[in-house]
C-alpha cells in the first residue's frame, strides 16, 4: 500500500520548521519502501484550517514539520493523517528517517500567538 508524506518547505530542499509558514509542500508518494512519486505542490493561501483540509484533499496519509498549532495538528488526526512534530534539517533525512521507522515525534503543537514571530 501506498502512502504519501508530506512535508512543509519553502526552498524544495529543507523542512519549513513552522508548518504554517511554508509556501509549498513536497509530498513524496512510499510503497514498498521504495519512493514512487514526488511532487510540489503550491501552498494556498494560509487560513486557519486550510492546510489540513487541503491536504487531506491532496491524498496525505503523513504530515513531517517542524511545528504547528494544535487545532492543526487535530484536523489531520480527524482525518486519520499522521503528524510528526520537531523535523528539522533537509527533506531527504526527515524521508529516511522516516522509511526506517526512526522518525520519532519530537515536539509539541504551538501554543503561542502566531504575532510573536514577527519581531523587527
Amino acid at each position: 500500500m501506498a502512502i504519501k508524506i508530506v512535508f512543509p518547505t519553502n526552498d524544495e530542499v529543507m523542512v519549513e520548521e513552522h508548518f504554517g509558514h511554508c509556501a509549498k509542500f513536497c509530498a513524496v508518494t512510499v510503497e514498498d519502501g521504495k519512493v514512487i512519486n514526488r511532487e510540489i505542490i503550491p501552498a494556498p493561501e494560509h487560513q486557519p484550517g486550510v492546510f489540513p483540509k487541503f491536504l487531506g484533499e491532496q491524498g496525505a496519509n503523513v504530515i513531517v514539520t517542524g511545528g504547528m498549532g494544535q487545532r492543526a495538528v487535530d484536523l489531520f488526526h480527524a482525518q486519520d493523517i499522521q503528524v510528526f512534530l520537531g523535523a528539522t534539517g533537509t527533506i531527504e533525512k526527515n524521508l529516511e528517517e522516516l522509511m526506517k521507522g526512526e522518525l520519532i515525534s519530537k515536539g509539541s503543537a504551538c501554543t503561542h500567538e502566531h504575532g510573536e514571530h514577527d519581531h523587527q
